[in-house]
């Protein structure tokens, strides 16, 4: 025990300064999306924290600082770029299906309660911010909710290491014994989790692999006498990101196929679009078609911004509904 306590010591002046630093850039980096995870650093913090009260004031403060300032950075880039920044995410995302669906179907079901709830839902947390952004919403609005949802996961994460200090107390001596293998292995370890994120993200575009349909095709059949049944696959909050639709769309979104798949033809030509990258959703909207016998299903190559960038017509969107 004399030993444990000792190294809990000498952890002190260094997270007291130094550390105090790292502790917070640690949290910075992780909320701006790079793969540098924070929780096991809170974990520790909270354990050393009990003993050192004002030093896990100082640590709070500047975390919740680190979370506001990483998530208004995002919320400005939502705000400027729209669509643009929601686009560019969910192409690097190392979970893109993920990114496409999910995240935004959260945030409509959830409304501001998202931004509150984010951090704790993987993929959710750095999308919430540039949507709420590219949805308008107030930015004092968002700055206390973004304050409020970084507190509250702080909180559980920091709290977490005030249960756990008797077993962290233990396991601080080992890791600085074996330090050297303890940061290779945890090295391998964030290796092997990337590589396995990539390999998954290799997957799913493997499946999104179908016959596409081009925008040119598209118009040519629109003006022959039978027109194919066009489908924005889109979420509310996507229409409400682009208020545009390519004449004569109708609205199935990906979380409401199973309602609606059986008032669909299959006698007729069906073609989905959407507006994210590779044309994610309305290819997963296609492989459930199929997997319902449905044989004449295509998703449009480019979505909606390939059709908006060939010069076609478009129709505004009334009144679009957003969380």
């Amino acid at each position: 025990m004399g030993a444990e306590l000792r190294v809990t010591n000498a952890f002190i002046p260094m997270a007291s300064q130094l550390g105090l630093a790292l502790i917070v850039v640690n949290v910075l980096l992780d909320q701006i999306g790079l793969p540098v995870p924070a929780v096991p650093t809170l974990l520790v913090a909270g354990a050393v924290a009990v003993d050192h009260h004002r030093w896990a004031g100082e640590l709070f403060l500047g975390a919740v600082a680190a979370c506001v300032i990483a998530d208004f950075g995002w919320y400005v880039a939502g705000r400027l770029y729209g669509n643009r920044v929601m686009r560019m995410l969910c192409r690097i995302s190392l979970t893109p299906d993920s990114c496409v669906n999910e995240t935004q179907r959260r945030f409509e079901r959830w409304g501001p309660n998202a931004i509150i709830v984010a951090k704790f839902v993987p993929g959710l947390s750095i999308i919430a911010p540039p949507l709420a952004g590219a949805l308008r919403m107030g930015w004092l609005r968002f700055l206390g909710l973004s304050t409020l949802g970084a507190a509250l996961w702080l909180t559980v994460y920091l709290g977490a290491g005030v249960l756990l200090k008797p077993q962290i107390d233990m396991l601080l001596p080992r890791v600085t014994n074996i330090s050297g293998v303890f940061f290779s292995a945890l090295g391998v370890l964030l290796a092997g989790y990337v590589a396995f994120k990539w390999w998954e993200r290799r997957r799913f575009f493997a499946m999104l692999r179908m016959a596409r349909i081009s925008v040119e095709e598209l118009y040519q059949l629109m003006q022959a006498e039978r027109v194919p049944l066009i489908v924005d696959v889109r979420s509310s909050n996507a229409r409400a990101l682009e208020p545009r639709r390519i004449p004569g769309a109708l609205h199935v979104p990906l979380d409401q196929v199973g309602i609606h798949v059986r008032d669909l033809p299959r006698d007729r030509d069906i073609v989905l679009y959407c507006t994210c990258p590779n044309e994610a959703s309305a290819a997963q909207v296609a492989k459930l078609l199929m997997n319902h016998g449905f044989t004449r299903v295509r998703p449009l190559h480019g979505g909606l911004d390939a059709w908006i960038e060939a010069g076609y017509a478009v129709d505004v969107i009334p009144a679009v509904g957003a969380a």
